[in-house]
């Protein structure tokens, strides 16, 4: 009887230390690989930088952001660590005339999508579409954030990505954050 209750709580202490593991990597995948929207991200993250698109379907602010431990550890080594959350909202822009000059522009409150990037140099989903070239790539639309757009990172996503392939898919020369 002894030997049964040592197995069911070390079996017990196994599967714990999975879950455990599987919180550790990324609280926004599921064990399946599936991204989630990061809820709260503007509080919980650290702002690394800003890109204004003047014109297009890109057009607006691009806020990108990150968990403040996915810096430290860039400042480190000069890489993002297994798990980092990269958050790019898009917003919209106006442009306006005010006393710091003419035709300035600024971000509105009309949110246009998000695209999220969870490093994963392990490749831990690589029978996933959306997960590969280290990363998981998720698009998000505003009123559908239970719902990753993006289907194929590869022709989703990817081909925006190309002349940062060098910096590990992360144009990091707009984050001066990284590298204070």
């Amino acid at each position: 009887m002894n030997r049964i209750f040592k197995y069911a709580a070390l079996s017990s202490l196994v599967v714990f230390s999975a879950t455990a593991e599987e919180a550790a990597f990324s609280p926004y995948v599921t064990a399946n690989g599936e991204i989630s929207f990061p809820e709260n991200f503007r509080d919980k993250m650290m702002h690394l930088g800003s890109w204004f698109v003047p014109a297009g379907g890109a057009s607006g602010f691009h806020g990108v952001y990150t968990e403040p431990a996915s810096v430290e550890a860039f400042r480190k080594n000069g890489q993002f660590p297994d798990g980092a959350t990269i958050v790019k909202e898009l917003r919209a822009h106006a442009t306006g005339d005010f006393t710091t000059g003419t035709g300035v522009s600024y971000e509105t409150a009309e949110l246009k999508q998000w695209f999220v990037m969870i490093k994963d140099s392990e490749n831990r989903f690589s029978d996933s579409k959306i997960w590969g070239d280290g990363w998981g790539w998720a698009l998000f639309k505003p009123g559908e954030l239970s719902t990753n757009a993006s289907t194929n990172y590869q022709t989703d996503c990817l081909g925006c990505h190309v002349p940062a392939k060098e910096t590990d898919w992360i144009y990091t020369q707009a984050y001066p954050v990284l590298f204070e």
